[in-house]
């Protein structure tokens, strides 16, 4: 079981807490924190990954017929991997998604 970081960040708040805000709002909290976080690398990975994973989930969605007939389909993937990104980042464990999760740890 991983312990809890001490570490702060740019909004005062624990390390494992501020990634965990990072997938709150899917998109957009990760987007949020990648503008805002400068410094922590884990929080900006974490947010990279949200922003990734999560818009590419709701383009998918608008996509014209094939995203109409993926919705449902896309939403309890969405869901599941939501629950998990909070769960395990939260606790202090590494949560790197298999395709999107390379390319965010590139970027961050």
């Amino acid at each position: 079981m991983a312990t809890k970081s001490i570490t702060k960040t740019t909004f005062s708040l624990d390390k494992n807490t501020a990634a965990a805000l990072c997938y709150v709002l899917g998109w957009v909290s990760g987007l949020v924190f990648l503008m805002v976080e400068k410094k922590d690398k884990t929080i900006r990975f974490h947010a990279m990954q949200s922003v990734l994973f999560f818009g590419g989930l709701t383009v998918l969605s608008f996509v014209p017929v094939i995203g109409w007939i993926l919705s449902p389909f896309v939403m309890i993937v969405g869901f599941i991997v939501w629950l998990l990104a909070l769960y395990k980042t939260y606790n202090g464990e590494d949560f790197e998604l298999p395709i999107v999760g390379k390319i965010a740890k590139e970027r961050a």
